[in-house]
């Protein structure tokens, strides 16, 4: 019983957005109502020393972005939650998207004046191919904005889903005074407080108390009483199975910069959000409450702590109890291994645990035994489905610009692309480094990384690539008279499969048709079939 104990007291979900909408500012007031800060970070303000806490490398607090998925956790009111924290840029999707298979449910955030933009519309996208269920949190209600409405009608023509107000704003902007809890049925006003928790919070239960005429004026209580009424209206009341489902996101109304509405998210969240949930694999549905532990690799982070040079692999825990110590099945190389210094985390934090439980995201000190996708488990072996691979839409070619540093930039290059933010493609003669990313900023991050992490300095060289190709065949003859006719187009990636460097769609397709006996894949994980 204290097993399926565990699992209930966990949340464990990841917050997503367009850049600029709120994402690590909300991360952060949701850890201050969780008591696990006392004083928020300034994200933008280069004023302050202080930064986000989940903003822990040092390229991010110079950007004022978040480049890497953060893992934070903490308990509050009894739960156990684990935030992840993602990357809102479009360079570093492919982060987010693999966060997303580790989570059980998203808060996603909308700014107020810009309403659903593209990246919204992507992530939102990727929630549904797996029915994730949504919380949707409307953003910098306290500054200017589109109306309620409005925003409700974009989110559901836009993301192509049903929406649920669980709260409603009073006003917006210069006029914005707080909003109604339509869940709890109470009315909390708003007061600006940027770094810590306001406790001056007035509420009223009841919308028609004449009390509230008095609080926020006679016209404001008329609106307000009026737009009620239309959501009652318009909108279907709140069912969890349906929001379970990922069917309908509940949407509640806010400013995260000034704490309001966070506390309201939160409690609603810890509700109504599921408990840790199971997992398809190459042996079928694996449910949390199996007694043999499973777990699987999404994330892997070189150079966490920048004083110890160590590498984390960040394990989703899906079934059983993880423990310290104790022997696992890797099960890609078919071993045994145990880990003395697993740990938890707060971003850069970490503490070391005895016992995890599923829904829990851990990190495991790693000498390169670890890819991404990767499983753990204990009892009978097999793998876990869905972990996304990305065919690489930019080449560039590394160039070392310090020779004496070659053996740093060699370690760096391999470290930073088994993250899975680059792909690395070895090419002969000379052992040239082609480095293939889905966004342009992934370079700049690279570079920073290798010059501040590994005292190696580069530059990047670009290569008009039009797609990578790995290449698979039961006819070695054919593949050999391949890499001898294209052989300035032939690389190999990290695990010495060769990979095809189509220059245009028009090559691609005549190696296609003239190599018939050979299989063209636009990403690495071939061999399980998971193409994104």
């Amino acid at each position: 019983m204290k097993h399926n104990a565990e699992i209930e007291k966990r949340k464990t979900f990841a917050i997503i957005s367009h850049p600029d909408a709120g994402k690590t500012t909300l991360t952060e007031k949701l850890l201050l109502f969780g008591g696990a800060i006392q004083t928020a970070g300034a994200v933008k303000n280069n004023k302050i020393k202080k930064t986000a806490t989940s903003d822990f490398m040092e390229i991010e607090k110079q950007r004022g972005i978040s480049v890497a998925t953060s893992v934070m956790a903490f308990e509050y009111l009894g739960k156990q939650i684990n935030i992840l924290d993602t990357p809102g840029h479009k360079d570093f999707a492919e982060d987010t998207y693999r966060t997303l298979t580790a989570v059980d449910s998203v808060i996603l955030i909308i700014d107020s004046a810009s309403g659903v933009e593209a990246q919204t519309k992507r992530l939102m996208e990727v929630c549904r191919m797996r029915n994730t269920p949504v919380i949707i949190f409307i953003n910098k209600m306290d500054r200017e904005g589109r109306d309620s409405f409005d925003l409700l009608d974009e989110l559901e023509e836009i993301l192509k889903i049903k929406v649920c107000p669980l709260s409603w704003p009073i006003g917006i902007g210069a006029t914005f005074q707080g909003v109604y809890n339509i869940f709890n049925k109470e009315l909390n006003l708003f007061a600006a407080n940027k770094t810590k928790i306001s406790e001056d919070v007035i509420s009223i239960e009841d919308v028609n108390d004449p009390a509230l005429d008095e609080i926020i004026g006679e016209g404001p209580s008329a609106e307000l009483r009026e737009e009620l009424e239309l959501v009652e209206g318009v909108y279907d009341a709140f069912d969890r199975e349906t929001y379970l489902s990922g069917k309908v996101a509940p949407v509640f109304f806010g400013s995260a910069i000034n704490n309001f509405g966070v506390k309201e998210l939160l409690e609603a969240f810890l509700e109504i959000s599921p408990s840790p949930i199971g997992r398809e694999t190459s042996e079928g549905f694996i449910a949390p409450e199996n007694k043999d532990f499973s777990g699987f690799v999404f994330k892997i982070h070189a150079n966490l702590d920048p004083k110890h040079r160590d590498r984390i692999a960040f394990l989703r825990i899906v079934s059983g109890k993880f423990e310290r110590n104790k022997f696992y099945n890797h099960v890609r190389l078919e071993k045994k291994m145990k880990f003395s210094n697993p740990t938890s985390f707060m971003a850069q934090d970490k503490s070391i645990i005895d016992e995890a439980f599923p829904g829990d995201v851990i990190g495991l000190y790693d000498t390169g035994s670890f890819k991404i996708g990767d499983s753990l488990t204990e009892g009978a072996p097999f793998s876990f489905k869905g972990i996304p691979s990305f065919s690489p839409e930019i080449f560039m070619e590394l160039e070392n610009k310090d020779p004496m540093k070659s053996k740093q930039l060699e370690k760096g290059i391999q470290q930073l692309t088994d993250e899975g933010v680059a792909q690395l493609f070895i090419q002969q003669p000379g052992n040239r480094k082609i480095v293939g990313t889905v966004g342009q900023l992934q370079f700049e991050v690279i570079s920073y990384r290798l010059e501040n992490e590994y005292g190696a300095k580069c530059a990047f060289v670009p290569r008009r690539y039009y797609k990578a190709c790995w290449m698979t065949t039961d006819n070695q003859e054919k593949l050999a008279a391949f890499i001898r006719a294209k052989s300035i187009y032939v690389a190999t990636d990290k695990d010495d499969n060769y990979v095809f460097l189509a220059e245009t769609p028009f090559l691609l397709q005549m190696a296609q048709a003239d190599y018939p006996e050979i299989d063209f894949h636009f990403t690495s994980d071939f061999k399980v079939g998971q193409e994104v």
